[in-house]
C-alpha cells in the first residue's frame, strides 16, 4: 500500500488540505504559479540539491553570480543575499506579487 503525505489526506467535509508554503529560497517570499527550481551547488559542479525559487530571482542570481561562484559559495543563501546587487535586487523585488517578472540586467550591463 503506498504511503499518503500529510496534504494527501482529507479533512472531515471532504477536502483536500493545501500543501504547505515554501517560501522562494532566494527572497523568502511566498511563492506564486511559477516556480523554477535552482541548484545552489550547480548540476556543473556536482550538485544535486535543488530548491524551490522565482523565475525572476533564478535570473537575477545567474546574472549576478558564475557557475564557479556559485559552486564555491555553495548552499549559503546569506552569502548570496549580502552580494551587492543581489542585494538591491532583494530590496527593490520585496514588496512585489510573487508572480511579477521584469526583464533582469546582466553583470556588468547596468
Amino acid at each position: 500500500m503506498a504511503r499518503r503525505r500529510d496534504w494527501e489526506y482529507t479533512d472531515d467535509e471532504g477536502e483536500t488540505p493545501a500543501k504547505p508554503a515554501v517560501p522562494c529560497w532566494l527572497c523568502a517570499r511566498p511563492m506564486g504559479e511559477k516556480v523554477e527550481w535552482h541548484h545552489p551547488i550547480p548540476k556543473s559542479r556536482g550538485g544535486r540539491d535543488k530548491v524551490q525559487i522565482h523565475p525572476i530571482c533564478h535570473q537575477a542570481l545567474h546574472a549576478n553570480y558564475t557557475n564557479s561562484e556559485l559552486g564555491r559559495i555553495g548552499d549559503d543563501v546569506e552569502t548570496l543575499r549580502s552580494g551587492e546587487a543581489v542585494a538591491k535586487f532583494l530590496s527593490w523585488v520585496e514588496g512585489k506579487d510573487p508572480d511579477f517578472h521584469a526583464p533582469t540586467a546582466k553583470k556588468g550591463k547596468r
